[in-house]
């Protein structure tokens, strides 16, 4: 068990960053060619989720790590456990972003903490963003992104379940041709969603790794189908990996204004879900 010292990440609380970008219809094209007819149709001119693609890190290729992530200690603390991943987070939607406006990401390390799971010592580290364009706020989110040991084999951390064709909402089979659009639509060089031979050797996983927020655009956007309007809160969290091959289902079920939504595979087994609610 690796002993984490909180006190020497400390320093890394209340730390900020800024981000500039412009929405393009270049980028618009270009995630909508990716996702297809999965999107949510009633969305207009900007899709959900395109938020992930925009104001993002460019880290020069001589300051990433061997995992292809930036290396430690500059905006995020360094966090001395091997894997990082998207753990999932809590997105609210205040005004669409405009297509050919300025937008700023400023971003603040808001918590760090860490505990005991089953594969070893877990760190989790809570980004706080705002997307703002034309002087008003545009989203809020919460970003949790979990540092932990690399344990073989790796655990599953729920049981498959028998697949419900009545919250069955529509399937896909992501391919590495979707990992990779989806890696060069948001910069993520993370070299389990594209380099197979270090996602199993040396990360230790079963495949090629689906992006968590892939899977939550997904999401995104069936809640929005669901409610036929776009989620004022949108909450996900991951459950597993996802790896290639698989089918990646997307399952559905809820209320008037609030519901559930989730990804699953073939055998049922969970990867992603979220709630999501008008309100």
């Amino acid at each position: 068990m690796n002993e984490i010292d909180l006190d020497a990440l400390a320093p890394w609380l209340g730390r900020t960053e800024t981000k500039e970008d412009v929405l393009t219809h270049g980028l618009i094209d270009k995630f909508r060619a990716a996702f297809g007819p999965h999107l949510w149709g009633g969305a207009g001119d900007v899709p959900l989720g395109v938020h992930w693609c925009i104001a993002l890190d460019t880290v020069p290729a001589a300051a990433l790590s061997d995992d292809g992530h930036a290396a430690r200690g500059g905006f995020l603390p360094p966090v001395p456990l091997p894997a990082r991943m998207w753990a999932g987070g809590d997105v609210t939607h205040f005004t669409p972003l405009t297509i050919g406006e300025a937008v700023t990401r400023r971003s603040v390390i808001g918590d760090i903490t860490a505990k005991q799971g089953r594969s070893g010592t877990l760190v989790f580290v809570t980004v706080e963003h705002e997307y703002s364009s034309g002087g008003r706020l545009c989203i809020r989110e919460k970003q949790s992104i979990v540092y932990r040991e690399i344990s073989v084999p790796r655990p599953v951390k729920n049981a498959p379940a028998a697949v419900d064709p009545t919250t069955l909402r529509s399937s896909l089979a992501p391919d590495p041709v979707l990992l990779f659009r989806y890696s060069a639509l948001t910069f993520n060089a993370h070299r389990i969603h594209y380099d197979h031979v270090y996602a199993t050797e040396t990360e230790a996983y079963a495949g090629l790794v689906v992006h968590g927020p892939l899977q939550a655009t997904l999401l995104l956007n069936l809640a929005a189908e669901a409610l036929k309007s776009s989620p004022h809160r949108f909450s996900f969290r991951g459950l597993a990996p996802l790896t290639l091959p698989c089918e990646l289902q997307l399952h559905s079920e809820g209320a008037e204004n609030s519901g559930t939504v989730w990804c699953q595979d073939q055998t049922g087994l969970r990867s992603f879900t979220a709630e999501y609610a008008t309100v």
